[in-house]
């Protein structure tokens, strides 16, 4: 799956739990729990996983892949997780990313703030977004890809992204048809002022509300409480979240990117996340050098999550039967000539929509 196959455990293992925070500390505490951040972020109902990627590529060839094959020299290709020289190929060979995989039970959400993905799957569909733009997918039923093609030739490609698992409920998990929508950069509403910036993909704040999710989407209705925003703030700026709309919500923060961060009275080095109480106001203060954060913020489904890789269902005879299906049916086959398919590098950004509607921009 992009960017791991795991959830709620360590990569690669299969995983059997309640949706359930990290251990909570004092209620006085603004901050209940915190942790280091490397590529793959804890986090808890009603979501399953978040990874960071950072990747500064190199120049790109004619195939928008690696131009000079010597930096591809003692990588284990087809599982490169090595970030040497400050990039990973991950699954792919020639073009970095994560050739043609399934997903069952689950919605990915895909912030592409710096870079591209090119997006393919087993509904015919496909898109290249980036550079601010957000892929939300509802990953039930489906085969897709997503590769990172390095569009310049004549100089370095970085890639900036994060990709975000959000639960499906049961019912959702039972009925619901794979689907995704792309959120464009210039569509995509802001808060904030001087100095501050704060990213709207989901939930709504200062009145603003983000673009809609699928409609299968446990973001789609408000009374979930979900919450997602990438949030910037200059030296000495100031930015307070207000407290959520609901009792018992989870809320994460993860300060990514930056020097040190103040929240609320206690000071934090970069990269550390941390669960806080949703109930208060958390008010942010970039103390040292420009602060990155990403925002997390949910009610629980309070559902038993069964996972193994990239399908996640409620129960173990769920999970046989989701296998069973994908042996026999391959969620709809795979209608490209390739597995790790890449657009024309003119292709600009754009998508085709499972309703056969295409969008440029």
């Amino acid at each position: 799956a992009c960017l791991s196959s795991a959830a709620c455990g360590v990569e690669g293992e299969d995983s059997d739990c309640e949706g359930s925070s990290k251990d909570i500390m004092s209620a006085a505490n603004l901050i209940r729990s915190r942790f280091s951040l490397e590529m793959h972020w804890g986090v808890a109902d009603p979501f399953l996983f978040t990874a960071f990627h950072k990747d500064n590529y190199p120049e790109g060839n004619a195939n928008m892949g690696i131009k000079n094959r010597d930096l591809l020299r003692g990588r284990r290709l087809g599982s490169d997780f090595s970030r040497t020289n400050g990039w990973s190929m991950y699954h792919g060979e020639d073009v970095p990313g994560f050739p043609q995989h399934p997903h069952l039970g689950f919605e990915t959400i895909t912030i592409v703030l710096e870079g591209y993905c090119d997006h393919s799957d087993s509904l015919g569909c496909k898109a290249r977004f980036g550079q601010g733009d957000v892929q939300w997918i509802t990953a039930n039923r489906i085969q897709h890809c997503e590769m990172f093609p390095l569009l310049r030739e004549d100089q370095s490609n970085p890639l900036v992204l994060f990709q975000i698992w959000l639960n499906l409920d049961s019912n959702a998990k039972d009925t619901a048809k794979p689907d995704f929508t792309v959120q464009w950069a210039e569509e995509i509403p802001h808060v904030g002022g001087a100095g501050v910036d704060v990213m709207i993909v989901a939930g709504e704040l200062e009145g603003k509300r983000a673009l809609s999710p699928p409609q299968n989407s446990w973001a789609a209705s408000p009374e979930h409480d979900v919450m997602i925003l990438v949030l910037t703030l200059e030296e000495g700026r100031e930015y307070t979240l207000p407290p959520a709309t609901k009792p018992g919500s989870y809320r994460g923060l993860f300060f990514y990117e930056g020097e040190v961060l103040e929240v609320g009275e206690e000071t934090l080095p970069k990269k550390t996340g941390m669960e806080l109480d949703s109930a208060r106001p958390a008010p942010l203060r970039a103390k040292k050098g420009q602060c990155k954060c990403l925002l997390l913020q949910g009610l629980p489904l309070k559902e038993r999550v069964v996972q193994r890789g990239p399908f996640v269902t409620t129960s173990e005879s769920k999970l046989m039967e989701a296998y069973a299906d994908y042996q026999r049916s391959q969620f709809g086959g795979w209608p490209w000539d390739t597995p790790h398919p890449v657009h024309s590098r003119d292709a600009g950004r754009f998508a085709v929509f499972p309703n056969g509607e295409k969008v440029q921009r």
